[in-house]
């Protein structure tokens, strides 16, 4: 046991954040976000958090992993395709709400983009992580920074 880290990162997680260098990305995926084929295109590893909710695990990794400070955004929430404009996402509030208690810039951090740049992006990550959340449009990729 370690004092101070959250008990739902498990030690491969940490591995992951302990290897990944600045620039490398982590995608954080809903329970619909195709994570494993994903995965693969970007070496594999593909850590699962089951039973905890995207936001859990946000607020989790946050609180080891510095965000980039040279990115205008290193913060990318997959965005509703059109025709869903009306389709409620209130985990985006909660996800800018934790991104703001761990970097200064809070939603000025934060970036949108639509389903399929955001797939392309995940492609690229040095890890996805697989969640149990059930919301919509509940998927996120961070950019880390430096200490």
């Amino acid at each position: 046991m370690l004092k101070g880290i959250p008990d739902l990162l498990t030690p491969d997680m940490l591995k992951i954040l302990a290897e990944m260098g600045h620039g490398d990305t982590l995608v954080i995926g809903d329970c619909n976000f195709p994570a494993a084929s994903i995965a693969e295109c970007g070496g594999g590893r593909n850590p699962r958090c089951d039973g905890h909710r995207a936001t859990e695990v946000l607020d989790a990794v946050l609180q080891l992993l510095p965000l980039d400070s040279f990115a205008d955004h290193p913060v990318t929430i997959m965005n509703k395709p059109g025709g869903q404009e009306d389709l409620p996402t209130p985990v985006w509030n909660e996800f800018t709400d934790i991104v703001g208690k761990y970097d200064d810039r809070g939603a000025r951090a934060v970036q949108f983009a639509d389903r399929f740049a955001f797939y392309d992006l995940a492609r690229k990550a040095y890890a996805v992580v697989s969640t149990t959340e059930h919301a919509y449009y509940a998927c996120i990729i961070l950019q880390k920074g430096c200490l």
